[in-house]
């Protein structure tokens, strides 16, 4: 397994199925009957995160690679989620971010419910929004965030391609921590997200 691959936080369908020693069509059933939670890519591809699949073999008594649950381990307690649905510039920032913060799990949903759902399974430390989101928009999701414990309080950082000037006032009164216009700085967003992380439990 490449060091690349062991870095994966994410797995395919057939990522899981070479894991368990299974085919692929039984990895696909699996998720399908339920057995194995994951979520599905607006390709319509599963996805399940790490550690989901850590508990499924666990639960079956099936033997856990000392990488899975490695990885596991590094990412607990650090997340961060990309709430973008532009699947090219999610797909960017996902890439991106996974390479700056090499110790966190970094998510990925492509619209307010998908958001909503992560936040309330995952509890990540930091919600990277996009404001104009198909479903519950962005400006919904930050309100949910600060009238609700259900979502772990992460800290909220926007960014927009909307130039209403203002924007940045109405998301400055739901506690973002930091606000970008498209197109995105990626430096600047990773210092943002470097500062918020640093302030997680203080």
């Amino acid at each position: 397994m490449s060091k690349e691959f062991e870095k994966t936080i994410v797995y395919s369908a057939l990522e899981v199925a070479n894991i368990c020693g299974v085919a692929n069509q039984t990895a696909i059933n699996w998720i399908r009957n339920g057995y194995l939670k994951a979520y599905s890519t607006p390709g319509g591809q599963y996805r399940v995160y790490a550690d989901d699949l850590v508990r499924f073999m666990s639960e079956r008594n099936m033997r856990v690679p000392e990488n899975l649950v490695s990885l596991c381990q590094k990412t607990a307690g650090r997340g961060i989620l990309i709430v973008e649905d532009d699947v090219g510039l999610n797909s960017v920032l996902h890439q991106y971010l996974s390479k700056e913060f090499s110790d966190s799990t970094i998510y990925q949903a492509f619209d307010g419910f998908e958001a909503g759902s992560i936040m309330t399974g995952k509890k990540p430390d930091v919600v990277v929004l996009d404001l104009n989101l198909p479903g519950v928009d962005g400006f919904e999701l930050c309100k949910k965030i600060n009238s609700s414990d259900d979502f772990g309080r992460p800290a909220v950082i926007v960014i927009t391609a909307l130039q209403d000037s203002s924007i940045e006032d109405k998301v400055s009164e739901m506690n973002v921590v930091a606000f970008f216009r498209k197109p995105v700085v990626l430096e600047e967003l990773t210092q943002a997200i470097k500062s918020a992380l640093g302030k997680v439990g203080k």
